[in-house]
This record gives structure tokens, sequence and C-alpha cells, in this order.
């Protein structure tokens, strides 16, 4: 496994593998015969001698008898003596372990990026309503928005968390693989499918598509160094913003200026996402996940080598030469138990990864601040998904399309662009969070009903617009903070957990919502009853904050006026 020469980077981690093998294992131990007549050309001794990293012999055999850190020997390896299973199954962590060179990091980078790209970039997708609508299906508004808008969220519900699961059993790839046949599947559909069921077949695929996501946005984890983590994030994250935004315009433009019809739109959607399908195949197949294939997240000896996400990290004084390595781990760590070193790498324990989930589970939202944040993402999430299903729907009802020129992609295109601003300016805000971040989420929340209110009640069609942009600005800017909140103390391993639960409890409460609300089964209300629910939905969440918020300032005053008042009576 070592071929070319070991980047100098490289070397503490290396350093101290050695450490960990000195007293069993030495050079040929870990080389073989055929790593012995090739020792020369791997420059093994040359690298020994410059850093002392000598290796060292068993019972005075072999020429390599020096502790680290003695005057090095010379380059002769070749020294014979039986490999025991520790120094082997030593031997393999080290190697299999190695660094991803930084390079290797653009490649699948780019490749992802071009497929979040090209899955995002679908021109006819803020037009769907209209569409549906319009003479090309033929479907009535009580169709669309009673019975067919409501299956896409039972389907996503059910599917999110066997494909949370089987997203890590795979390795991501093959589920990102049926992202994009999903979408290819539903917007063929959308072009030649007719009727009722086939549109409800329809939105049980676009489920599938939705509840993949998940692949997209994890698999660049499993394929790039630790430290390109925040890099990497933004460029994917940048990369189906900039494809949805593209795709909104692109749709508006060729509507409003070119008129072209809704169906033509449909069929660039399609041609983009066949696209991003085929760019999928080219992805790099990982080699590790978080969960089922985790490279084992110690691997401790008494140099205290720590292996984490298939990197080399150390306690010691070894980790102060690489400020790009962070052992995220230590910040909340992980209870479980450190994997035997000897014999080849087990086979997943299914029962114990999700044994493991559930502890994490557990440990986790027994945390009040990340409890608190994660309770506002999951109602607020409930909340967005409704507004934003059903924004196009409201719009139809102000101001038919039939009657009218719809500028529904040029709105999306610009709530995009300024949230995105938002977002930016989130890492410019100073602002105690433990103290007032739940009247901070009280009075957004509130300010997200009164744009919903608004939007629901007044019947032009320019404020509608208008407030579905406030509204997706605030919760854009409310959920990254939200996000930073949450992820700051965990790992990345318990960051996907939390993420997976908080949105699984969003759509059990949107499915709930869409039961009594939309759907025909249930109340199947008008658009403007409904939206009118919604903005009594965001009041009470802000209500509920408000008091909890103004709690938790309370106890933190009697705090340190408690302090105050014992040290003055001690005093007289």
């Amino acid at each position: 496994p070592l071929s070319g020469r070991v980047a100098t980077r490289e070397v503490p981690a290396i350093r101290k593998g050695w450490e960990t093998l000195r007293s069993e294992a030495t050079v040929s131990e870990l080389l073989g015969p055929a790593g012995r007549r090739r020792h020369s050309q791997l420059q093994v001794p040359a690298l020994g001698q410059r850093f002392n990293l000598t290796p060292v012999g068993r019972g005075g055999k072999g020429k390599g008898k020096g502790r680290a850190g003695s005057p090095p020997p010379a380059p002769q390896m070749d020294v014979p003596g039986p490999v025991t299973r520790r120094a082997a199954a030593a031997a393999t962590m080290l190697l299999r372990t190695a660094r991803v060179p930084r390079e290797c990091w653009f490649v699948p980078t780019a490749l992802l990026c071009a497929y979040g790209f090209f899955a995002s970039l679908r021109p006819s997708e803020p037009f769907l309503t209209p569409y549906l609508l319009g003479p090309d299906k033929n479907l009535t508004k009580r169709e669309v928005f009673n019975e067919i808008y409501p299956v896409w969220t039972y389907s996503y519900l059910v599917l999110l968390f066997p494909v949370f699961l089987a997203t890590d059993f795979l390795r991501y790839k093959p589920v990102v693989l049926l992202q994009g046949l999903s979408l290819i599947v539903t917007w063929f559909m959308l072009l030649y499918a007719q009727g009722l069921l086939a549109i409800q077949f329809l939105e049980f695929f676009y489920g599938i598509a939705t509840a993949t996501e998940i692949a997209y946005y994890s698999y660049i984890y499993s394929v790039v160094d630790l430290s390109m983590y925040q890099k990497v994030t933004s460029y994917c994250r940048s990369a189906t913003l900039v494809g949805f935004t593209v795709g909104s315009v692109l749709g508006q433009i060729l509507v409003s200026v070119a008129g072209w019809s809704l169906f033509s739109l449909n069929v660039i959607s399609l041609t983009c996402v066949s696209v991003a399908f085929a760019v999928a195949w080219f992805l790099p197949m990982p080699q590790k996940s978080l969960f089922f294939h985790h490279v084992p997240p110690s691997c401790q000896g008494a140099n205290g080598v720590k292996v984490h996400n298939g990197g080399i990290a150390t306690d010691t004084s070894a980790s102060n030469h690489l400020p790009q390595w962070e052992d995220v781990e230590s910040k909340i760590p992980l209870n479980t138990e450190e994997p035997p070193m000897e014999g080849q790498e087990s086979k997943p324990d299914r029962l114990l990864v999700l044994k493991v989930l559930w502890n994490d589970f557990l440990v986790c939202y027994s945390s009040r601040p990340l409890l608190c944040w994660s309770v506002w993402w999951a109602l607020s999430t409930c909340g967005y998904f409704q507004v934003v299903n059903y924004a196009q729907g409201l719009w139809e009802q102000v101001m038919p399309s039939r009657h009218a020129a719809i500028y529904n992609g040029g709105v999306e295109a610009v709530s995009t662009l300024l949230g995105a601003v938002a977002v930016f300016a989130v890492g410019y805000i100073k602002l105690s969070w433990s103290t007032w971040g739940e009247l901070t989420l009280s009075l957004f929340s509130l300010l997200i009903a009164a744009a919903v209110y608004i939007m629901d009640t007044v019947g032009n069609i320019w404020v509608c617009y208008a407030s579905y942009v406030v509204f997706r600005i605030i919760y854009m800017l409310l959920i990254t903070i939200a996000t930073f909140q949450i992820a700051a103390n965990l790992s990345m391993e318990r960051y996907a957990l939390v993420f997976g639960v908080n949105t699984f409890i969003a759509l059990a409460l949107q499915t709930l919502l869409t039961l009594i609300v939309v759907d025909a089964s249930g109340l199947g209300l008008e658009i403007t009853p409904q939206f009118f629910i919604y903005a009594g939905y965001f009041a009470l969440i802000a209500v509920v904050f408000l008091t909890n918020g103004a709690v938790n300032i309370l106890k933190k005053y009697r705090k340190t006026q408690d302090p105050e008042s014992s040290s003055q009576v001690t005093t007289s």
C-alpha cells in the first residue's frame, strides 16, 4: 500500500504510527517480502534517517535495534522475524487510514457540484401549479391541492428513515443515482402522464427524489479530507442554490419574454435532470460512511493515535503541527467501545449501529439548548414546507394564470438570492444566543406569521409576492442560525443523526397538519383558510418561545442576583 513519496505533512502522523509499533514490529514485518524488495524505491530508509523513525527489532535481531530518537542505522531494512497479529493489524490500520492527498478533493467535489447544479436546474418547477391546472393536465383545484399534493408529504415521511439508513449502508452513491432516476421518472410522467391516479404516482416518485436528497449532502464527507469539510460543503450547497436560481430566472424569461409553453419548460427540466443522472455515474464510490462502514473512531495505543473519519489525529503534541486537523469527537465524545486491533476490518454489526444511534439520540436531546433549537427547527420547517408547497395555489387564487402574466419564477429567484445574502450576513451577527436566542426566535416567528397573514388576506398579487420573499428570507436566516447552534458542539455522526431526527419530526407534524387541514379525507379546506391556519401556527410558535425565553432570562437574572446578595450578607 505504501507507494511513492510520503508527503511532508503526513510525517507527524506517521511518526506516531511508528511509535505504536516500535515494540512489536519491524519494517520487514510491515512490508513483507514484496515490500523488502521495493524498500529502496519507496524511500522509507531516507524518511527514517531524516525524522528518526527507526523501527525496533525484537530480542536484538536485525540491524534496526535502536529506539526512536537514537542514531539511525544503515539504510538496510531487511530484518527477519515473524509477523504478529497485533503488528499486522496495526500496520493495516496505519496504512488504510493514511490521509487522502488534498488534491483528491477536487474531482469528486466538481462532479457532485455539477450533479447538484443540473438536478436543481428545473425551469418548470415555479410553474407547476399553473401547469397542472392548465389545459395540459386539466385538473381541478380540489384535485391538485387536496388529493395530489398531500401524496408528496406522506411518501416523504414514510421514506425518510429507511432512506437515511440505506444511504449510509450503501455508501451514498447508489442513493444519489436513485435520486437522479426518480427525478427523471417524475418529469417524464409530468410530460406524458394523464389523470388523477397517474399524477399521484408522480408525487410518490418526487417524494423518493426529495427523501434521497440526504445522499447528495452527505456523500462528499466520505471522500474528502476532514480539513476540507467546510469548503466542500459551501461549494455543494452553492451549486444547488445557483442551479435553482438559474432555473427560476430561465423559466421566467422563457415564459414572459420568449412566450414558451409550460410543456416546453418541462422538457428542459427533464433534459437537465437526465444530465445530472449521467454525471452521477462518474462519482467515485466511497469506501467508508458515518455509521455502517465507519472507520473505528479511535484506535488508541500507548501513544494516543486516534483515527477519525479516515484520517489520523493525535492526542499528543503531534496534533499541534497539524492545525487543519480537527478532532471533532473531542467536543462530545461518543460512548462507543474501542474496537480490537486484531484481525481484518470487521463487518458492520447492524444491531450495534442502531443501538449506538439510539444512545446518541438520548444523549443529544438531553441537552436543553440543543433541544430548544431542535424544537424550533422541527416546528418551523413543518410550517415552511406547507407554505412553500401551497404558495403557488394561493397566487393562482389571487390572480389566475389564464387571465394575466405570472412571475412565479422571478419571485422564487429573488427570494433565494436575498435569502442567500441574509445567510451570508449571519456570520457577522454578534449575539449571546444562549441568553437571547429564544426571544429572537419568538420575534422572527411572529414576523413570519405576519407575512403569511398578509399574503393570505390582501388580495393583491404583488403584496403576496413581497410577503413570500420576506417569509423565505426570515426562515433561511433563522434556520442557518439554528443549524450552527445545533452543530457547534456535535460530532459529524451526531449532527447527521440530529438533522435526520429533526427533519423526521417536521415531516410527521406536516403529515398531521396536511391530513387534518388539506387532505380530502380530513377538512379539505380551500387554499385561503389554509393560509390563515398557517399564520396562526407560526404565531403559536412565537408565543411558546416568547414564554420560554422570558422564563430563561428570569432564571439567569436570579442566578446573578443570588451571589451578589450572599456576598453582601457575608460582608456585613
